[in-house]
């Protein structure tokens, strides 16, 4: 049996829609193909091991915690102590038996600083014997009704315990949390595109579409001046961006020009992309939604360099994962933006309908958020390993934490 694993990740939020942690979706490399997308991704000792140990040590990312899913096995192991207590939180299924092994041990767990979350609650399952020793309590809003969710929720208010809605795949789950006073949420809705209506596109969304065309069209330094100058904010949050990039240069880049002469017209392309998704105009947009998509772009990107992709369509590779939910930072239909920008055929298509030369390392990408059984069969095709393809993942990861979105 393999003891190799693909890594998901899913984002858990705060109330106020902060990224506070990652749950990790451990999938065995010989089991993902005949799993259901909500299958059990409890992680046992070898498979975690190894896992892990070949992820290195950038797997826990900047100051987040990573949820585990553990069975009772993983549980009484001796393995636990060697990870990092208070970054980690054991996630117990709702079916655990609370023994007094199980109890005892998970009493102990928590006091060297392990946190204690227990999944898919309810207070009729057996995991609600260990109430008393959990930190978190994920409710799942799609496994009950909404008067149930209601209820459990309310009746865990007297509990100091941090509830969060989990499977959160709609606006309605959302908001129903949400009006619930829900401490934190976790679910694919943070990340997965809804269909929407078409909207005006906002001036300075238009105004950095208008700079994107004009820098693939190789446009003379004053007409790409002439847009700026008619957008302060834009200018002043590129030119920022900017000098970040250009840091050890030892000097401060005060005019576009400038900024051209110094960065070039490629790599002003890629911050452009940046800044269009990290602008946040949309004061509803979750911060997690825009990280999301930086990780789609770096992780594109360090697949294609990964797999023998030219430097071009490398950087088509992150442009693509970039523009990939522009459809809902901007709230648009997808077909409305790709009318207004001029993108190589490459990223058109696979923004438009998923084919084309990367669509196989976008659908792996889209695979990786949420440990979707395909994993397998489209890192097979790319000839990586769970090992390689976890490296790939961990690293995307710590490249944008460096960044500070």
């Amino acid at each position: 049996m393999s003891t190799s694993a693909f890594l998901g990740r899913q984002p858990v939020l705060n109330r106020n829609q902060q990224l506070i942690g990652y749950e990790l979706l451990f999938r065995r490399a010989d089991d993902a193909a005949s799993a259901t997308p909500h299958a059990p991704l409890e992680a046992d000792t070898q498979v975690l091991v190894n896992a892990l140990n070949n992820m290195g040590t950038n797997w826990l990312i900047g100051n987040k915690l990573a949820f585990i899913n553990v069975g009772e096995a993983m549980l009484t192991s001796d393995f636990l102590e060697l990870l990092p207590p208070r970054r980690v939180v054991l996630d117990l299924a709702a079916n655990i038996q609370p023994t007094n092994e199980v109890v005892s041990r998970v009493r102990y767990l928590r006091s060297l600083g392990f946190g204690i979350a227990l999944d898919d609650f309810s207070f009729d399952a057996p995991s609600a014997a260990l109430l008393e020793l959990a930190n978190y309590v994920k409710l799942d809003v799609q496994s009950q009704t909404q008067h149930q969710f209601q209820t459990q929720a309310a009746r865990l208010r007297s509990y100091p315990v941090i509830r969060i809605g989990e499977r959160i795949e709609s606006y309605q789950h959302y908001h129903l949390c949400r009006d619930l006073g829900m401490d934190g949420y976790q679910g694919y809705y943070f990340a997965r595109p809804e269909t929407l209506s078409a909207k005006v596109i906002h001036p300075s969304f238009a105004n950095t579409l208008k700079l994107l065309n004009l820098l693939r069209a190789d446009a003379p330094v004053r007409e790409i001046e002439a847009v700026l100058k008619t957008d302060v904010a834009l200018s002043f949050k590129l030119l920022r961006y900017v000098n970040s990039a250009a840091a050890g240069l030892n000097t401060t880049i005060s005019s576009f020009s400038h900024a051209v002469t110094v960065l070039g017209y490629q790599k002003l392309y890629r911050w452009l992309t940046l800044l269009l998704v990290t602008s946040n105009e949309s004061n509803h947009l979750a911060p997690a939604l825009q990280k999301t998509a930086v990780i789609r772009a770096r992780l594109m990107e360090i697949l294609a360099q990964e797999t023998g992709f030219t430097s071009e369509h490398c950087d088509n590779a992150f442009i693509a994962g970039m523009f990939s939910l522009l459809d809902v930072i901007f709230d648009m239909p997808m077909p409305t933006i790709l009318e207004h920008i001029s993108l190589p055929a490459e990223i058109h298509q696979v923004l438009a309908d998923q084919t084309g030369g990367l669509s196989l390392l976008f659908r792996l990408t889209m695979a990786l958020e949420v440990g979707d059984p395909s994993l397998p069969n489209l890192a097979y095709q790319l000839s990586l390993s769970p090992d390689q393809l976890n490296q790939l993942h961990t690293s995307a990861l710590a490249w944008v934490e460096e960044l500070g979105l």
